[in-house]
């Protein structure tokens, strides 16, 4: 088969994959909106497990299409937020207010206290400018975000009503009518982050992405149970849970921790409409749901008569929960619930590499509370980014299975072909490995001649002779069956063989035998944690709560096995074609074997039946991932598959005829030739190694990552005897695993370990001071530099404990100068071993003359051939005099850098005293009578006053040297600023005699601006000061202080 028909074939299977995926959302779909409509009917009277089972067994035959129109309208545009913030939605043109929640002018303290004149206008209703809400800056940044084609990525915006300043995060997102604004108040005792900062957010989340990052890929189980601990620590819920969506949309619980005194839930599976596929659409859409208080009273959204239909609300952090989930939390005594989406990319073969992959929901990170909770957005978007890198991590592991599941179907091949040299169809249960070895099952069953053999948990021979007899009459024009159900696939005696048998997999291997697996219900599969997992236990099902979810479940599964994959059916289709091939029809008599002659239909059919195995077999081989090759009697080549001939550079065209001796090494071909003679004798060698010749520089020749290899093909081989009907050897079969690249990495390891050992004993001066230590604390080597460096010898020091006995605080070894010299160095070491980035430190010790040694200690990791971390690997770089001076000149002034830093500090705490004084003062000044003028003086005093403060409290004096201050924004007069600025140089232009000629025009009094005018203050005194000092002191000398607008 050609790779351009296996696309094809992939592509066809994907499709039809992605078809049946959306036949069965589009069906649970249906199903959800039936059991929404009982709920909404019956309230108090709903039985959710009956519910359940009855909407599932009658299907969705009697669900009208308006019905499931009116469910997705109400999930998704329910016109109900939650009270912890309010909605505002406008026009993305002009910003003119399309709908609002009811709470949102009291939340934005816009209703006026008083009883309002019939001349007041309300200040939000439609029509209204949403930037007259906020104060400008904050009105300047929503409508900045308004431009940007992605306005989430600007999220949170800070806001600040422009009446009371009450501070909010506005998050935005766009929808079909316009751009909704969701508002949540700032806590005044948070700092508050917007876009900028969000640096902040994912600081938050740093320690926890750091842990999963270190996890070692494979065990997913681990990646979930760290992440739910790091989240429970994040964002301190009673129960933090990981939701895992199996293949039939249900879900389990695989992760959980939770209060002491709650109930465990982990293990749990839930059926499919736990989480309606509406619900599943809005986590796609809003990675990140939280529901402060399900007891809390909605608020209304009220919107705009002209907008065709109620404002859709999937992306709003705002959207109420409906009925039946708040009704489902409280029933838990969740009262509070945080939930994040895990997606990962979507496994379609069909979609062009070309093309951004799309995503499906894994599952999702469930976090409740008992009390209402709130969580701030930027804990939200720290969360939000760490589920993101767990999405990451899931995704790899997904990929790693898929890859995993890609290496089965190559041993699956290698099984299948070892069953094809089994002389009869009975050594493929009688022998290992065997059928249940070629899939997963619970038992199986072949059906051959009127005889049977049973393997495993399978139905009594009466039973299995039944369901033949049932697929002959019922099945008989198909070549098998595979059903999860017996049951739903209408087979009577269903219900007699139980929960042990339920699912099935038959495919004929002639027209009245047949091979069987066997697989028992899925409840077998499922081990809850949940206290209440005992059948007897009577537990009110009614009730929406996991306890129901989990016994309706139950309920839906009793009749049902795993599925079967699809790479299963293609390991038991491609075994039944084996099969069929190389058995033939036998009527038996108990006296006599009369023996039928095929018609000839019967022999063309078998022809090109086993023609089918033919081609099946030889595809098999020519695509096999491994080098096979096959000689004759003579030892010369028959056989050449691709991998041989890309191995080699020997194409089948070449190899074909030659002797196999001359394929191979000269140190080879006394074990090719030993094993071929004993092969052609009957007896198969296996775990040969022989070494192949190259031949020529193809193209195709495989090169390892790093280095292309020069050397011979190291191939291990397993030799099978090819016979013929009359069992005589007629050739071998030689089946091979590449191993060239380990051979080749082993012999450069054992060449690098021998030169390590060369430079870690050598006396040379060039080489460093060296030392190392495994993971126990020991001290593994200690060359000759360090010898020579501390005057302690290497058998003194290896094989004792690094700290303690090789570097100590007393007077035997390397001694250090304090205990914190050894803390230092433990807590650096500690770090590499817990797999930290290599790190320096400057260190100094003793030697064992007295002389006390300085050195710059790099620390590195010591890795293992499986990536392990075993130690640490230590070089000291010892200064030189003139380095050494360099140092002392540096720690000198460092000294005198903190020696000024401290005097500064004094300074500083000694204004602080007197500035509290003037601030006293003028409190005092300016709750007594004052007239205008005595006002303005007073109010030039505060401005002084505070630009000084402002002064003293410059802590950072790093950014100051690198003419770099923070900036704070506020509005001030214009005026009023730089009269203070001229009243800060009068008394100096005085001493000058250097005359200030003001030019500042009337309007100047009347100018606002937005800015730091403390900073403004500073900057131009500095400047006027500078200009009066540099200014000839002259009778007639002026300096003009003018503005100008440019």
């Amino acid at each position: 088969m050609s790779s351009k028909s296996t696309n094809k074939t992939n592509c066809s299977r994907s499709s039809s994959a992605q078809s049946k995926k959306d036949a069965r959302v589009v069906a649970q779909t249906t199903i959800d909106a039936k059991l929404h409509v009982d709920f909404e009917e019956s309230k108090r009277l709903f039985d959710y497990s009956t519910s359940i089972d009855f909407n599932i067994s009658s299907s969705t035959s009697n669900v009208s299409s308006s019905t499931v129109s009116v469910y997705l309208q109400k999930m998704q545009r329910g016109s109900l937020v939650q009270p912890f913030g309010c909605l505002i939605a406008v026009d993305e043109q002009n910003f003119m207010v399309l709908a609002y929640s009811e709470n949102a002018p009291e939340m934005l303290e816009l209703s006026p206290y008083a009883v309002p004149s019939i001349e007041q206008q309300e200040a939000l209703t439609f029509g209204t400018d949403v930037c007259t809400l906020f104060q400008s800056q904050g009105a300047a940044a929503l409508q900045k975000a308004a431009s940007v084609r992605e306005v989430n990525l600007l999220n949170p915006i800070l806001v600040h009503c422009k009446t009371s300043g009450k501070p909010f995060y506005a998050i935005l997102h766009t929808i079909d009518a316009g751009l909704v604004i969701d508002l949540e108040p700032v806590n005044p005792a948070d700092v508050p982050v917007t876009a900028a900062g969000a640096l902040k957010s994912y600081k938050l989340a740093a320690k926890a992405i750091s842990r999963l990052q270190s996890l070692q890929s494979g065990n997913i189980s681990l990646l979930c149970d760290v992440l739910v601990k790091e989240v429970s620590d994040l964002v301190g819920y009673d129960r933090v849970m990981v939701y895992k969506f199996h293949e039939d949309e249900h879900g389990e619980v695989v992760a959980e921790c939770h209060r002491p005194d709650l109930e465990p839930y982990l293990g749990l599976h839930y059926p499919a409409t736990d989480i309606p596929q509406a619900s599943r659409f809005l986590f796609m859409k809003n990675k990140v749901r939280m529901i402060c208080d399900c007891f809390a009273q909605p608020v209304k959204v009220i919107q705009d008569k002209r907008l065709a239909q109620p404002l859709s609300l999937c992306g709003s952090t705002l959207r109420s929960p409906h009925g039946c989930h708040a009704r489902y939390m409280a029933n838990m005594g969740a009262i509070a619930s945080l939930v994040m989406s895990v997606t990962i990319n979507e496994d379609d073969d069909d979609v062009d590499r070309d093309q951004e992959k799309a995503r499906r929901l894994w599952g999702l990170v469930v976090c409740h509370h008992a009390s209402p909770k709130f969580v701030p957005f930027p804990l939200r978007y720290a969360c939000e980014f760490l589920i993101q890198v767990f999405g990451v991590q899931i995704n790899k592991e997904v990929e790693l299975a898929a890859q995993m599941k890609e290496k089965h179907i190559l041993q699956t091949q290698t099984v299948l072909c070892d069953m094809l040299l089994r002389d009869t169809p009975v050594g493929i249960v009688t022998q290992s490995p065997n059928v249940m070895d070629l899939v997963r099952c619970d038992g199986a069953a072949l059906f051959y001649k009127d005889k049977l053999w049973l393997l495993g948990v399978t139905p009594m021979e009466v039973q299995i002779r039944e369901l033949a007899q049932w697929l002959l009459e019922y099945h008989g024009g198909s070549t098998g069956l595979s059903t999860d159900s017996l049951m739903e696939a209408g087979y009577p005696g269903a219900s007699v063989l139980g929960n042990a048998v339920c699912g099935m997999a038959t495919v004929s291997i002639s027209s009245k035998d047949f091979l069987f697996w066997f697989r028992s219900h899925t409840a077998k599969e499922i081990k809850w944690g949940g206290a209440k997992q005992d059948p007897d236990d009577k537990d009110d099902g009614r009730k929406m709560h996991p306890r129901s979810s989990f016994k309706a479940f139950l309920e839906v599964v009793k009749w049902r096995s795993l599925p079967w994959e699809d790479v299963e059916m293609d390991a038991i289709h491609s075994l039944q074609l084996i099969l069929k091939g190389s058995l033939q029809d036998e009527v038996v008599d108990h006296a006599n074997a009369v023996v039928n002659v095929p018609s000839v239909d019967d022999r063309i059919q078998r022809v090109d039946e086993l023609r089918i195995v033919t081609n099946e077999m030889v595809h098999l081989i020519e695509t096999a991932s491994v080098p096979i090759f096959s000689v004759d009697s003579s030892s010369n080549v028959n056989g050449w598959n691709s991998k041989a001939a890309e191995l080699t550079g020997l194409t089948v065209e070449q190899a074909i005829g030659m002797p196999f001796a001359d394929l191979v090494e000269d140190e080879s071909t006394d074990i090719v030739k030993n094993m071929l003679s004993l092969a052609l004798k009957g007896i198969e060698e296996r775990t040969v190694e022989i070494k192949l010749r190259k031949f020529g520089r193809q193209e195709t020749m495989r090169k390892f990552d790093w280095q292309e290899n020069n050397g011979p093909i190291i191939v291990i081989v397993n030799a099978c005897c090819s016979r013929d009907l009359k069992d005589n050897v007629i050739g071998v079969c030689l089946v091979g695993q590449d191993v060239t690249e380990q051979k080749v990495v082993m012999e450069r390891y054992n060449c690098m370990q021998g030169d390590y050992v060369r430079i870690m004993r050598s006396p040379c001066a060039l080489i460093p001071p060296i030392f190392m230590m495994d993971e126990h604390g020991r001290c593994l080597e200690w060359n000759d530099a360090m010898q020579k460096l501390s005057g302690l010898k290497r058998e003194e020091a290896t094989n004792r404990m690094l700290f303690g006995e090789v570097f100590t605080v007393n007077s035997f070894g390397c001694r250090v100068k304090d205990i914190d010299t050894l803390t230092k160095l433990r807590i650096l070491f500690n770090g590499i071993i817990a797999g930290h980035d290599a790190d320096k430190l400057f260190f100094g010790f003793y030697d064992q003359q007295g002389k006390y040694v300085e050195a710059l200690l790099s620390a590195n990791k010591r890795i293992d051939a499986e990536g392990r971390i075993i130690g640490v690997l230590c070089f000291l770089h010892v200064a030189s005099p003139e380095l050494q001076y360099a140092l002392q000149v540096q720690r000198l002034s460092e000294q005198a850098a903190a020696s000024s830093l401290n005097k500064l500090a004094y300074i500083r705490q000694e204004l602080k005293k007197p500035l509290n004084g003037i601030v006293l003062m003028q409190d005092l000044l300016g709750s007594s009578e004052l007239d205008k003028e005595q006002k303005k003086l007073l109010k030039t005093s505060i401005m002084c006053q505070e630009q000084l403060t402002k002064i003293v409290n410059d802590k950072d004096i790093e950014s100051i040297e690198e003419c770099y201050m923070e900036m704070s924004c506020s509005e001030f007069n214009l005026g009023d600023a730089l009269k203070v600025v001229i009243k800060q140089v009068m008394i100096l232009s005085l001493e000058r005699q250097v005359h200030i000629i003001q030019d500042l025009p009337a309007e100047v009094s009347f100018m606002y601006l937005n800015g730091d005018n403390l900073r403004l203050q500073q900057v131009l005194s500095d400047f006027l000061t500078n200009a009066l000092h540099f200014t000839p002191a002259l009778e007639e000398s002026t300096v003009a202080f003018r503005f100008e607008d440019m």
